[in-house]
């Protein structure tokens, strides 16, 4: 005999509150543990609540931050990018070369950001066209990059003393580093993209089924090579801010970056599997990358122990990606 159980529409309509209010939770979660994680560190770190460390925490994530957006669209088009450390360095240098011969800051910047975009370019084709994987294009590049920047750097920084360039990175407006503020710049301009563009839904389309994208007219191959273009330029501008930050091209900078933006987009809500993103959450989860470094620099936690923590974030970020992705099937 079979039987079948009815749901009364009294008691349907009492439980959709709580499964909103389960989602709503669910959604929001990362964002309640950082404004905890927040009170917990300003009562009990001794002038982590200070203005002067605030806004050095806002400076120390710049970098993280602007390479985070992009690194957002290449995850949810089921991506990822291993070489934007190299490039970071790359730019540098090479800003920094072009500075010495030429004395332009203008044209040390294009001749950057040109560079990025065609490194980024060159993964796109790589991976989408050439049907490389990512994990293997993009670790070349890294690798090669890196080469490069010690190459024509010949092993040695490179010295800036162009006062424009370094006001580019030491600048302040309305009293923030102007870095901070082509930040904030970065996750307006990546989020209106995303949520209400065709370029930002065919890029969630690509990760949820690329297939499927393609069916429905979306040219695949070439939307993923403006992703990594994209990815190549944003990462060329925060090298050349290192550089002017730190007044010198350095061939050996950001060296493990990569992974730093990754657990910071993953730990933001971004799916490792492709077709799900967020930006305000790669904002929480660039807070809490940059929050935790922060505090261990003011209790003088030693760098062996901070490359640990690094680690076990990156693993949390993961396995909590894991978890959503379970929970949703």
């Amino acid at each position: 005999m079979n039987t079948s159980t009815v749901t009364s529409p009294a008691l349907d309509s009492a439980s959709r509150p709580r499964r909103r209010s389960r989602a709503l939770l669910s959604e929001h979660s990362m964002t309640l543990g950082y404004l905890l994680l927040f009170a917990v560190l300003a009562l009990s770190v001794e002038n982590f609540f200070s203005a002067a460390n605030i806004v050095g925490l806002m400076l120390s994530v710049a970098q993280i931050g602007m390479v985070a957006c992009t690194m957002m669209l290449c995850l949810a088009s089921r991506d990822f990018d291993l070489s934007v450390g190299s490039t970071i360095a790359f730019a540098g240098v090479l800003g920094a070369i072009i500075l010495e011969h030429s004395g332009s800051a203008l044209l040390a910047v294009v001749g950057s950001l040109l560079a990025g975009a065609l490194i980024g370019a060159g993964n796109g084709v790589l991976i989408a066209y050439l049907r490389v994987n990512a994990l293997i294009a993009t670790l070349a590049t890294m690798l090669m990059v890196r080469g490069l920047a010690f190459i024509v750097s010949q092993g040695q920084a490179v010295g800036i003393a162009n006062e424009g360039f370094i006001a580019f990175g030491d600048s302040r407006v309305f009293g923030l580093p102007l870095p901070v503020l082509v930040t904030a710049g970065c996750f307006l301009v990546f989020g209106l993209l995303l949520n209400h563009t065709v370029f930002g839904r065919n890029t969630l389309a690509i990760g949820g089924n690329p297939e499927a994208a393609r069916l429905a007219g979306v040219g695949v191959e070439r939307l993923r090579v403006w992703i990594f273009m994209l990815q190549g330029l944003v990462t060329a501008m925060a090298g050349l801010i290192l550089a002017s930050r730190i007044t010198s091209g350095q061939p050996n900078a950001a060296q493990g970056f990569e992974l730093d933006v990754i657990s910071a987009c993953v730990l933001g809500g971004v799916s490792l599997a492709g077709g799900r993103a967020r930006i305000f959450g790669v904002l929480i989860g660039v807070l809490i990358m940059g929050t935790v470094e922060n505090v261990m620099n003011l209790l003088n936690v030693d760098a062996f122990y901070q490359y640990l923590v690094r680690g076990l974030i990156l693993l949390a970020a993961v396995l909590l990606d894991q978890l959503k992705s379970r929970s949703s099937q």
